[in-house]
């Protein structure tokens, strides 16, 4: 499984959903991430919506091996109940 994070620096949620990642990636063979800073790459609101397929309020937004699937909330909530994470 591969997972994308678009965040930006200073962003508590997206602090905590690379450290998720990072975590999953140590403990699971089958996992690996990008975390791509949007203000470091230059993209903008409307690029993330182009990205995700509907209007965009916050960040992260995180996909799952090319499918969206919410934010820090979401990947936490399927990390337990997908990856076997225990936080």
């Amino acid at each position: 499984m591969f997972a994308v994070i678009f965040g930006r620096p200073a962003c508590p949620y997206c602090v905590r959903a690379k450290e998720l990642a990072e975590k999953l990636t140590e403990e699971r063979e089958d996992f690996n991430f990008r975390y791509i800073d949007i203000h470091a790459e230059g993209i903008t609101k409307a690029d993330l919506e182009k990205t995700v397929g509907k209007p965009v309020e916050t960040v992260p937004q995180i996909f799952l091996d090319q499918n969206h699937i919410g934010g820090c909330t979401e990947f936490e909530a399927y990390a337990k109940e997908n990856l076997g994470l225990f936080q």
